[in-house]
């Protein structure tokens, strides 16, 4: 039963991150769907309001996704054990737990900035800052390998 759950969980959480690359990915396309005026390095722009739902959908799923790894993979790495004197399968799931949450901050904050971007009260020029939400969409699939990665190595660690 509790192979079946971890599946179960595996899958919800690959599930979660991918659709939220996709929602991200498809924010980017409906961003470069509206008006762009570029000169140089400055670009005028009119904000999408698609471009923005899916934006916020995108980075919901993303957190949806990372607390659910976080809750399920259990607190594993709360241990006083030494880091030094950890096992490798110890060392592991902290260097997994990590990465999730260096990817899900830097995958949330491009994806608030380019959310942001295209809020209706702010049409804007400046200097063109392209592809937030594609590489935000990018790291979410990298975002659940490292979560299931961690989950998996938790699970491994609490079992009797």
């Amino acid at each position: 039963m509790a192979k079946l759950f971890g599946i179960f969980a595996c899958l919800l959480i690959v599930a979660l991150d991918a659709t939220a690359g996709i929602l991200g990915i498809k924010a980017e396309a409906a961003q470069n769907q509206e008006k762009h005026l570029r000169l140089w390095l400055f670009e005028c722009k009119e904000p999408s309001h698609d471009a923005f739902v899916l934006g916020v959908a995108a980075a919901c799923l993303l957190a949806i996704a990372h607390v659910l790894a976080n809750l399920l993979g259990g607190c594993s790495v709360c241990a006083t054990d030494d880091i030094k004197q950890a096992s490798p399968s110890r060392k592991l799931s902290m260097a997994c737990l990590v990465f999730t949450w260096i990817i899900m901050a830097v995958g949330m904050g491009l994806l608030v900035i380019g959310t942001m971007a295209n809020n209706k009260s702010r049409a804007s020029c400046g200097f063109s800052h392209h592809h937030f939400f594609s590489i935000g969409g990018i790291l979410c699939f990298i975002h659940a390998i490292f979560s299931v990665a961690y989950y998996t190595t938790a699970s491994m660690l609490l079992a009797p």
